[in-house]
């Protein structure tokens, strides 16, 4: 077996040490949680974010095993229920967690920065090729990517993109809404739908208001 460069082998080294103060914490020190955890989970939230290494839900919202069920996938998008373009994993998870985990609500994490809305801004990728998965994802994207360059064409290219990536989740909750399974708890009132940005650089946490038509800081 080749040899693995030393920055990798410190990185597996990193993730046996902190699984190891993971085991002390939950398992020798506070073991209740992954008593009740082993026997089925329970969690309120479904969250749908970006698979970039720098957002990380569980991280940025302080949470515990259980707390939420998270779906992570290239720039946190939701394709339309009836998609047959091979996007069942998401869609699948989707369902598992309104019909059988019954959550409370659903949150879009989206992101400043996000590599997956700047290919889609840039056009980098044409989704064409049969093996440009990358390119046909993304373009779930594309409604958020014409409003911006329609609503803001003398804008920097920065510019668009926050505003491209702001917009995509409101996309996205517009495909939830195409569920058969939500449309039922949302007229229930027994689900709430909700678009968050973390925005990287101020590091701070902003809210889709439908009364303002903006995101705004949570805290």
């Amino acid at each position: 077996m080749r040899d693995l460069p030393a920055t990798r082998t410190h990185d597996l080294e990193r993730f046996i040490s902190g699984f190891q103060r993971f085991q002390q914490h939950y398992f020798d020190d506070a073991p209740a949680l992954f008593r009740d955890l082993s026997r089925g989970q329970n969690p309120g939230t479904l969250l749908i974010g970006c698979c970039d290494s720098r957002v990380d839900p569980a991280l940025l919202l302080g949470c515990d095993p259980g707390d939420i069920f998270t779906v992570r996938n290239v720039a946190n998008l939701v394709p339309l229920a009836e998609d047959d373009g091979g996007q069942q994993g998401v869609l699948a998870a989707i369902q598992f967690a309104v019909e059988q985990l019954q959550v409370g609500r659903i949150i879009v994490l989206g992101h400043g920065q996000c590599g997956g809305i700047r290919a889609l801004m840039e056009q980098r990728l044409d989704g064409h090729a049969h093996d440009d998965y990358i390119g046909r994802w993304v373009n779930i994207a594309e409604p958020a990517r014409a409003q911006i360059l329609r609503q803001m064409p003398h804008a920097s290219p920065a510019e668009q993109r926050r505003a491209c990536e702001q917009a995509s989740i409101l996309i996205s909750l517009r495909n939830l809404e195409s569920f058969a399974c939500v449309q039922r708890q949302l007229a229930r009132g027994a689900i709430s739908l909700h678009g968050w940005y973390f925005d990287l650089e101020a590091g701070a946490l902003l809210a889709y208001s439908s009364r303002a038509d903006a995101f705004l800081p949570l805290t």
